[in-house]
């Protein structure tokens, strides 16, 4: 692996001018002066080439000094996070937030861990959906989906709907929770209020859950909310789930994308993905695309990003319609 560069301050700037749009960086340009406009442009051709590792660093350093900011006095997570949603998608943009996040946001109901999943599912069957949800999301995905599981069939697409919607936490409902918990043996704590779930939580639990219970439940989801359907539906189906493909039906995949998405698609990955998406063509085919990725130079994140995105969508597509075939979750042989 290659050493991160170590950038000065107006290359960490030039990374950062880089990663935003144009009409903001023309509006921060603006406001800088002539001499440092020049250096501020010298930059971003010096770090033209910046890897996906420097970035993270370099947002890293950004926020970090920013939370340090006396000045900054309101909550600055939601802003933190559209920031880094917008500059590395919703993938890379939650690996960082979770290192940066201060660890009392990320708090957890100890008392979960003491649980079997059929004892926590006992505990939310008769609660109101909105606490099944908060509890859902204290988990981590894997016990989460076990629970989900072995709750009520008819009630499982309104509680995932709400995990999918959570945001902000009242104190109130982290108080009934873990009064809830504390009368199996818990002690009784302080609450705060927490951030918890959200789509990509709700992604996750489903994703872990049976796929005859994933067949079930989104099409009672999208009837209640259609807009939280698709979104979930979305966050299942992630560019790293091509890799789950077999070789068979990743050449379906790649033959039914245009040249150009696969080669800005693959110009964003680590060489042992791209190698296997290659792997997967003629090899008159994966030298073009080598080439072609080679004469392009560097591209920008965003653009990158995009085109992973119309690959999603184009697999999906073919999914859908049974041209492609994802593999199959454990524990689908159910019998009627």
């Amino acid at each position: 692996m290659n050493a991160l560069r170590n950038f000065n301050g107006v290359e960490r700037a030039a990374v950062l001018m880089m990663l935003v749009g144009e009409e903001e960086a023309a509006a921060i340009l603006q406001k800088l002066e002539p001499d440092e406009v020049r250096d501020l442009g010298r930059a971003m051709f010096t770090v033209a080439d910046v890897s996906e590792a420097e970035v993270e660093q370099v947002l890293d350093d950004f926020v970090f000094k920013a939370r340090g900011r006396s000045s900054i006095v309101f909550d600055p997570r939601p802003q933190i996070e559209g920031m880094m949603n917008r500059a590395l998608g919703s993938e890379r943009a939650e690996g960082v937030l979770a290192r940066i996040i201060p660890a009392e946001a990320n708090a957890r109901l100890e008392q979960l861990q003491w649980f079997e999943p059929e004892e926590i599912a006992a505990m939310i069957a008769a609660e109101h959906p909105q606490i099944a949800a908060v509890l859902l999301a204290q988990l981590d995905p894997e016990v989460a989906a076990q629970v989900f599981e072995h709750l009520p069939a008819d009630g499982q697409p309104e509680i995932l709907r709400r995990v999918a919607k959570l945001g902000p936490i009242p104190t109130e409902a982290i108080d009934t929770l873990r009064a809830m918990l504390d009368r199996r043996g818990g002690g009784a704590r302080k609450s705060v209020g927490l951030q918890l779930g959200g789509t990509r939580e709700a992604a996750k639990i489903l994703s872990g859950a049976r796929k005859i219970t994933e067949q079930r439940v989104m099409p009672k989801l999208a009837k209640i909310d259609r807009e939280v359907a698709k979104a979930i539906e979305e966050a299942m189906f992630v560019f790293d789930n091509l890799l789950e493909l077999d070789d068979k039906n990743l050449s379906t995949l790649i033959r039914s994308v245009d040249a150009d998405v696969l080669t800005k698609s693959l110009k964003g990955v680590e060489e042992d993905v791209r190698n296997r998406f290659l792997g997967c063509m003629s090899s008159r085919a994966a030298d073009g695309i080598r080439d072609e990725m080679e004469a392009r130079g560097p591209m920008k994140l965003a653009e990158v990003l995009e085109a992973q995105k119309v690959m999603i969508a184009i697999a999906r597509g073919l999914v859908k319609d049974g041209t492609l075939q994802m593999p199959g979750k454990g524990g689908d042989d159910d019998y009627v």
